[in-house]
């Protein structure tokens, strides 16, 4: 199998790319992002450590939870999660991020890019919690390029199209996942219901 292994190689395959796609990155928010932002209850951080391996993770929240704190830098809020930290260690090594927001049932997205930096910041923190808990921590992301994505990627998919969707009964639970990749003693449904629990007490 051939591989691309150079811009040239790359570039002759694709060719030129519209004057629209060109020109529709700006380098801060204008109001069509921060209303995008204001609506958007999920996003895709993308990251990378110093030798370049890669991280997405999915950060989640009421719409809005996504703050702007000006034309040229927003802040994400993390909530409890599993401690791995994957993301927040990527950016102590390596400031840069992508983003990628989403709004249910709209076919178009916004992407982000810029550097990231995460504080602990009291006033920041209390600023971004929820249910009268603060933000664990705040991703503060100083943008460098925003534009909307096109839908194509969603209109193939059917994303959000719930007759397209599988039924969730015929797909394995992740307790039924997680016994079966670490062969644990515990049965699906008893880490099924763990993991439930773990849920009501830990969203925020």
């Amino acid at each position: 199998m051939d591989f691309i292994e150079t811009q040239e190689q790359l570039r002759a395959l694709y060719g030129t790319p519209h004057d629209v796609a060109i020109r529709k990155q700006m380098a801060r928010l204008d109001p069509h992002a921060k209303g995008f932002l204001a609506r958007s209850p999920f996003v895709m951080i993308g990251s990378q450590d110093r030798e370049g391996h890669a991280d997405v993770t999915p950060k989640g929240d009421r719409p809005g939870f996504v703050q702007v704190l000006d034309d040229t830098t927003l802040a994400i809020p993390d909530r409890p999660g599993n401690n791995r930290l994957d993301t927040w260690k990527n950016v102590v090594d390596n400031p840069a991020v992508g983003l990628l927001f989403m709004i249910p049932g709209m076919n178009e997205t916004l992407r982000i890019n810029g550097t990231g930096r995460l504080t602990a910041d009291a006033d920041l923190c209390a600023r971004l919690g929820m249910n009268g808990r603060p933000a664990r921590a705040v991703l503060v992301v100083a943008v460098a390029e925003v534009y909307m994505h096109c839908a194509k990627a969603y209109i193939r998919s059917e994303l959000w199209k719930p007759e397209t969707w599988p039924d969730r009964a015929d797909l394995p639970t992740l307790g039924e996942i997680l016994r079966d990749q670490l062969a644990m003693a515990e049965t699906p449904e008893a880490l099924d219901t763990r993991l439930a629990e773990g849920y009501a007490r830990t969203l925020w």
